[in-house]
């Protein structure tokens, strides 16, 4: 059985580790502070009530959990939490989904907003591209009030108004990057170490840029990638300048403040190459 409301990804971000995982979810609340293992989730939805686990995000606002046929499905960690209290479901639109909703609109990042009952209606929305929102789309709205008298003046000022140069064509679209779903054998050049803020966080995440990128047996037009900067990164003590081999897979993730566009993700067989000569 598919469910007909389910939010796809367009790209998931895995977990390097379990422990990256839970890590997430304190951040995210939907684990305590003293957790040592994931937990499965309920998720509710006029009147169902369905397992689910949470095996990837996109972003960190949108989280991506798995229902038992597999099915992937984009949602908002505050909206999840919520789901997890018995009352969810048994009354209206309630105060504190309204704040979250609220929230997640004024920052254009809508994940989720849902049918949390029968009096309280919810749209829901995608946050990597569903329903025309998100990074890779622009919401596309239909005007029908007031069409009729806009048709009547646009006729008439198309009578008055004088002859106007023809627009200039616009720009053609660069064609988006064909990534492979499969794990690629990378090298790279540690160009930067920075850091990005992390909302569900104190401390601001580390993160390494990377240039000079080869990809074997591909020619991808990719001039540089991202990566968190690890536990398992950091015990190579790579400097600026370093070049790195590994195995991983290359996804479409911007880094939040910085011109970069794709993240390696889940990097194994790391090595650093000695310099020539």
């Amino acid at each position: 059985m598919s469910y007909s409301f389910v939010v796809e990804p367009l790209a998931i971000q895995d977990f390097e580790s379990e422990d990256e995982l839970i890590e997430r979810c304190k951040e995210w609340n939907l684990l305590s502070g003293s957790a040592t293992r994931p937990k499965t989730y309920q998720y509710k939805r006029q009147g169902l009530s369905l397992p689910c686990e949470i095996v990837g995000y996109v972003d960190n606002q949108t989280v991506v959990i798995q229902f038992e046929n597999k099915q992937h499905h984009c949602i908002h960690p505050a909206y999840l939490k919520e789901m997890q209290t018995a009352s969810f479901g048994q009354r209206g639109f309630s105060a504190t989904e309204a704040k979250t909703e609220e929230a997640l609109e004024e920052g254009g990042e809508i994940t989720e907003a849902e049918e949390a009952s029968g009096e309280g209606a919810l749209l829901d929305a995608d946050a990597v591209g569903g329903d025309g929102l998100g990074e890779s789309g622009v919401a596309e709205v239909a005007e029908s009030e007031g069409s009729e008298a806009g048709a009547g003046s646009a006729a008439s000022a198309k009578q008055t108004a004088p002859e106007s140069k023809p627009a200039k064509p616009a720009a053609k679209k660069k064609a988006a990057v064909q990534l492979p779903e499969d794990k690629l054998k990378i090298t790279a050049v540690v160009k930067e170490f920075t850091t990005v803020p992390n909302h569900f966080s104190d401390n601001d995440d580390e993160v390494i840029i990377y240039e000079g990128i080869t990809i074997e047996g591909h020619d991808l037009p990719i001039e540089e990638v991202w990566s968190s900067h690890s536990a398992t990164l950091k015990k190579l003590e790579l400097k600026e300048g370093d070049r790195l081999s590994c195995e991983a897979k290359i996804v479409a993730k911007k880094l939040t403040q910085h011109p970069v566009k794709y993240k390696i993700n889940n990097p194994s067989k790391l090595q650093v190459i000695p310099p020539e000569g």
